[in-house]
């Protein structure tokens, strides 16, 4: 006999409070909601219970991205609740040298006359956490914890019954909806060339992508991209009393201390452009290990150091700044001091989402939205305060917004929490705006 899961009491008691909270929230201006949206607000606070008991159940799986059963596990609770709203879903597998699980993505075709733009909803599966240990657990009324709560579980249950009320109110029939929940996104597999392939691809059949990442409190229309650098310095070894002469020269040491402090001088300050060395290790003899940023070094206070590793990350808006800055920081690095020597190389790890036109009019229909919701505007946020993520890599080929998932706390962390207030008003103003966006007409980019 087949148990049926059901929420505890603790959890009932938070779905009731917050029904509650969301009925307050409506205003005056609900009545710019069309009498479909109104029955979408009407399904979220309907289905509180039932949307945190699902969040905790896909909580309580742990998905760390290099546990590959337990990524696919959730994989295959959201694939169910797809297929019960009309979408072909499809596991795809990733070859065994990404080393990754892989990805589910779930497609709705419109089953009439098709009403407008194709719309791609992005989440991902994986948690930085690896291992058991963080499960779902209430806090109090207004916050629950556990690994991926907020980042992002809790978007893709923002996605999924965002979708639930669509079918409820009538207006998925003739939807075209791509859902991309990623299983690698927190250490992305490579080369990322196969590991987002199918996600490109996918991007290209859309015209606008939605992206549930926490919500800052302002929607994100660009967020910055991501290159490692690793700079090695050289140095002639010999006794420590020559060091400065012509004969033994400054030592690798010296030569990445100069390197990182005109980094420092002449290229901070940028809007937009960060640059961080994460890991340095020096002496005689030094090991680093690229993948997983660990190393070993070792040396006598009597001996110039011979070799230097420093490993870090380029953080940049646009492809422009970023060629710029990887140019001035090699023209910094080629004035060696006298004995050394040093070389600088960089890989490209997530390209930056940047502002266009086109994300700024999603930004505009999402303002209609929460306007009309009763939630005031919505802004766009500081693009220095988001850091790279898989939008970055489709937000090229279609209209994009990102940080429409729920508020949380400490993500990355054993404490990351959710706040279950802006589970149902970030799930019911996800319902509008898909509403919206895939019965309006088609934009050119």
């Amino acid at each position: 006999m087949t148990r049926r899961w059901a929420p505890p009491r603790s959890l009932l008691h938070c779905a009731a409070a917050l029904t509650i909270i969301a009925a307050i929230a409506t205003s005056a201006d609900a009545q710019t909601l069309s009498r479909a949206e109104q029955r979408m607000r009407e399904y979220v606070r309907q289905k509180t219970a039932e949307q945190l008991a699902f969040l905790e159940k896909v909580v309580n799986i742990n998905s760390g991205t290099m546990n590959h059963a337990g990524v696919r596990a959730v994989g295959d609770e959201f694939a169910r609740e797809f297929k019960s709203l009309g979408f072909e879903t499809r596991w795809i597998p990733m070859p065994d040298s990404v080393k990754r699980a892989g990805h589910l993505f779930a497609e709705h075709r419109p089953r009439g006359r098709k009403a407008g733009r194709t719309v791609m909803l992005l989440g991902h599966l994986d948690t930085v956490f690896e291992g058991e240990g963080q499960k779902f657990g209430i806090v109090n009324d207004s916050t629950a914890k556990g690994a991926g709560s907020s980042d992002m579980k809790g978007g893709d249950a923002v996605i999924l019954y965002a979708l639930k009320a669509m079918a409820a109110a009538g207006t998925l029939r003739d939807a075209h909806v791509i859902v991309a929940l990623i299983g690698d996104e927190e250490s992305s597999g490579e080369p990322v060339s196969i590991s987002r392939g199918d996600l490109v691809e996918a991007a290209k059949r859309s015209q606008a992508i939605l992206a549930f990442e926490e919500d800052a409190g302002k929607a994100t229309v660009a967020r910055r991209g991501f290159s490692a650098w690793l700079l090695t310095t050289t140095g002639v070894q010999a006794h420590s009393q020559g060091v400065f002469s012509s004969g033994s020269g400054f030592g690798a040491i010296y030569e990445a201390a100069r390197i990182l402090d005109e980094f420092r001088q002449k290229m901070s300050g940028e809007r937009f452009l960060t640059f961080n060395p994460g890991i340095i290790v020096g002496g005689t003899t030094v090991e680093y290990d690229t993948t997983l940023t660990s190393g070993t070094a070792a040396g006598k206070l009597n001996i110039i150091p011979r070799t230097v590793k420093v490993h870090g990350d380029l953080r940049f808006l646009t492809a422009p700044q970023l060629d710029c800055a990887q140019s001035r920081m090699r023209e910094i690095v080629s004035r060696s001091l006298p004995g050394t020597s040093a070389t600088i190389a960089f890989s490209a790890e997530s390209p930056a989402m940047t502002p266009t036109s086109g994300n700024y009019s999603l930004l505009a229909t999402l303002d209609s939205v929460t306007r009309a919701m009763g939630l005031g505007p919505t802004e766009a946020l500081d693009p220095g305060l988001r850091g790279a993520g898989d939008i970055s890599y489709v937000a090229g080929y279609a209209d994009a917004l990102d940080g429409l998932g729920v508020v949380g706390r400490r993500s990355h962390t054993p404490d990351e929490t959710v706040d279950l207030r802006s589970l149902p008003i970030a799930t019911e103003r996800a319902a509008i705006l898909i509403h919206r966006i895939t019965h309006s007409e088609k934009s050119k980019r």
